[in-house]
This record gives C-alpha cells, sequence and structure tokens, in this order.
C-alpha cells in the first residue's frame, strides 16, 4: 500500500510539474505584451518627453501609433 501511494504521489508531481513549465505564471509579467500595446507604450513614453499634454499629445500619440500600425 505504501508503494501505490508513493507512485500516485509521484506521478501527481510530475504531471504538475509538467504543465508548470508549459504555461507561464499568472502574475510574473514575463509574457511579451502584443505589439500593439508596445508601440502604444513607446508614443506615451514620446510624448512624456516632448512634455506634451491635452488635444497635443492626443494627436500626437494618434499619430505615432497610427503610423506604427502600418508599419506592421
Amino acid at each position: 500500500m505504501k508503494l501505490l501511494s508513493a507512485l500516485t504521489l509521484t506521478a501527481l508531481l510530475s504531471t504538475s510539474a509538467a504543465f508548470a513549465a508549459d504555461a507561464p505564471a499568472a502574475g510574473s509579467g514575463t509574457a511579451a505584451p502584443p505589439a500593439k500595446h508596445m508601440s502604444l507604450k513607446a508614443c506615451n513614453k514620446q510624448a512624456d518627453e516632448k512634455k506634451l499634454t491635452g488635444a497635443d499629445r492626443s494627436a500626437f500619440v494618434k499619430e505615432c501609433h497610427g503610423s506604427a500600425a502600418k508599419k506592421s
């Protein structure tokens, strides 16, 4: 009976380890975000560097993000 319990436990642990290796951790943040979000983030960063606000910022980010989407 001990042997059966030990084998069952070993099988369960190795199976869960195999599934864990395939999927990234939920809160790890290591998975790359989609390219669309990357370009929007880059456009917002550029707008921050230029210290744009209001309508000017919105127009800049819209144009920047739109031209990045056309390049892809």
